[in-house]
C-alpha cells in the first residue's frame, strides 16, 4: 500500500508541476515570441469545421483577440467533411494547422503525415446511444445489434471498438456496424434497422431532444478510464514547426488560452458561436459545452503520454500496426513547442 501511496504522490507532483509550467508558459507575455520573431504579425490559416461546437475556442480566439495578442494574423478555412480532411488539409500545405480528432488522425500520422501534434484542446464528443425500444439499454445488450454511424472509419466507431472489447464485446462479431447519412439515423432506428447509434454532437443530442426519452447513453469517450483523455488535438505543418517553432507555440498557446476562455465564459462563449449554429439556441450550446473537458488540454509528458496511450488502443484494434512501438510513435508526431 506505501508503494502504491507513493507512486500515486509521484504521478501527482508531475502533474501539478506541468500545470504549473504550461500555466507559466501561457502567461508569459503574449508578444514574447510573436514580436521578437516578426516585426509585422505572422499570417497563417487555420483549417476547422465550423459545424463542430465543440471548435468554439477557434471562433473565440479569433473573435476575442487571443490569436492577435500572441502575435498572429490568423485566416480560419472552413472544411465541413470529415476530421481526416482537416489533417489533409495540413499534410497538403493548404493549411498551415487545424483541430481535429486525435482517433481519426493516428493512422495517417503513423503512414507518415508531415504534421506534429502541437497542442490540445478538450476531451469528449462522441457517444454511444441505445434504443430503449429495441431493449439496447446496457453495453451488454448490444451483442447481436447493429450500430449505426455516419461513417465506417469515423472516430466513434474506433472508440467504441475499443471500449467494448475492454467490456467483453468482440465489436466485429458480436456487432454489425451500418452507415447512413448522420440525418438519418434516426430514421434507421425508427424503421428498425439498427438499434443503437455511434455518433457525435449536436447530431445526438438534437435527436434524444427530438425523440423525448427514447434513448439511453450506453458510453461516451469520456466513460471510465477515458474521463480525462484528451479528443480534439492540434496539428501544424511539420516544416511550420521545424523551421518557425515561434509561430507554432504562439498558435497553440492562442488555441488554450481560448479553450481556457470558454471553459469559464461558457454563457459569452455561446453567444459567440451562435452565428455558426442556427438550429442550436446559445441555452443548448451551454449545455453540450457542459458535456465537454474544456478544462483538459494537456501539454508536454501528459499530451505525449496520452497520444501513446491511444496509439497502444489503436494497435489492439488494428486500426495500427502490430509492429507500431505506442511510444516512439507519440514522440515522433508530438513536438512540445510550449516546453
Amino acid at each position: 500500500m506505501s508503494g502504491t501511496a507513493t507512486q500515486t504522490d509521484v504521478h501527482a507532483g508531475r502533474r501539478k508541476v506541468l500545470r504549473a509550467g504550461t500555466a507559466a508558459a501561457l502567461a508569459a507575455p503574449a508578444l514574447l515570441l510573436g514580436r521578437q520573431a516578426w516585426s509585422q504579425p505572422k499570417k497563417l490559416t487555420f483549417a476547422w469545421n465550423q459545424n463542430s461546437f465543440c471548435l468554439t475556442p477557434i471562433v473565440a480566439a479569433q473573435e476575442r483577440g487571443f490569436f492577435e495578442k500572441n502575435g498572429l494574423q490568423v485566416d480560419l478555412i472552413n472544411y465541413s467533411g470529415s476530421t481526416d480532411q482537416l489533417l489533409e488539409s495540413i499534410a497538403t500545405g493548404k493549411a498551415d494547422a487545424a483541430v481535429g480528432m486525435i482517433h481519426r488522425w493516428l493512422k495517417p500520422l503513423e503512414s507518415g503525415f508531415d504534421v506534429k501534434i502541437i497542442g490540445s484542446s478538450h476531451g469528449g464528443c462522441v457517444r454511444l446511444l441505445g434504443s430503449k425500444a429495441a431493449g439496447v439499454t446496457s453495453l451488454a445488450a448490444l451483442k447481436g445489434k447493429t450500430v449505426g454511424v455516419s461513417d465506417l472509419a469515423a472516430p466513434g466507431k474506433h472508440f467504441f471498438q475499443i471500449l467494448l472489447a475492454k467490456n467483453g464485446i468482440d465489436a466485429e462479431r458480436d456487432i454489425t456496424w451500418r452507415q447512413y447519412p448522420a440525418d438519418l439515423l434516426g430514421v434507421a432506428v425508427d424503421k428498425g434497422e439498427i438499434q443503437a447509434i455511434a455518433d457525435g454532437d449536436p447530431n445526438l443530442y438534437l435527436l434524444e431532444k427530438r425523440t423525448n426519452g427514447a434513448y439511453v447513453e450506453l458510453a461516451t469517450n469520456l466513460t471510465g478510464e477515458y474521463a480525462r483523455k484528451v479528443c480534439c488535438v492540434i496539428g501544424a505543418r511539420g516544416d511550420l514547426v521545424r523551421n518557425d517553432r515561434a509561430a507554432a507555440s504562439a498558435l497553440a498557446r492562442s488555441i488554450v488560452q481560448a479553450t481556457e476562455f470558454v471553459n469559464e465564459n461558457p454563457n459569452e462563449a455561446a453567444k459567440i458561436f451562435a452565428k455558426y449554429s442556427p438550429k442550436i439556441s446559445p441555452e443548448d450550446l451551454r449545455k453540450l459545452y457542459a458535456t465537454l473537458t474544456y478544462s483538459h488540454h494537456p501539454t508536454g509528458v501528459d499530451l505525449r503520454d496520452e497520444i501513446a496511450y491511444f496509439a497502444d488502443d489503436f494497435r489492439r484494434i488494428g486500426v495500427l500496426k502490430k509492429t507500431t512501438d505506442p511510444q516512439k510513435l507519440a514522440q515522433h508526431v508530438y513536438a512540445n513547442v510550449l516546453g
